[in-house]
């Protein structure tokens, strides 16, 4: 898939969020990358032979105190190569790309894999 067209599939999954859930992310980007770097690897504590299809990187929203101020936004990375390698449809890749903006984001309002987990994320 052209990395335009998996792009707007992550702008596609964003927007389709509830605007009351939107309203209240803040300073956090959503990006696309192919793979991940050796650096984000080692953030989200996996191998390098084990996909990972997003990452959030950042200070969750249920961590923030009055002293966050002056930082540069949050980061959820969606990693093209890896969702593309386990899914092969058009149908199958716009669903895991919806699954894990979802999951990524839920990370920026502080829900952790686990809790994620136990709801069946």
């Amino acid at each position: 898939m052209k990395r335009s067209d998996f792009e707007a599939l992550v702008a596609e999954a964003v927007s389709s969020l509830p605007a009351e859930l939107l309203e209240k992310m803040d300073n956090v980007e959503v990006v696309v990358a192919s793979r991940p770097t050796p650096a984000q690897l080692a953030r989200a504590g996996v191998s390098a032979d084990t996909p990972l299809f997003g990452l959030y990187e950042g200070v969750p929203l249920t961590r923030r105190t009055s002293h966050y101020n002056l930082v540069l936004p949050d980061k959820i990375t969606i990693f093209q190569e890896a969702i593309e390698a386990r899914y092969h449809t058009p149908d199958t890749i716009r669903y895991q790309v919806q699954r894990t903006v979802i999951h990524e984001i839920a990370h920026h309002f502080g829900i952790s894999d686990r809790r994620l987990r136990e709801l069946g994320w």
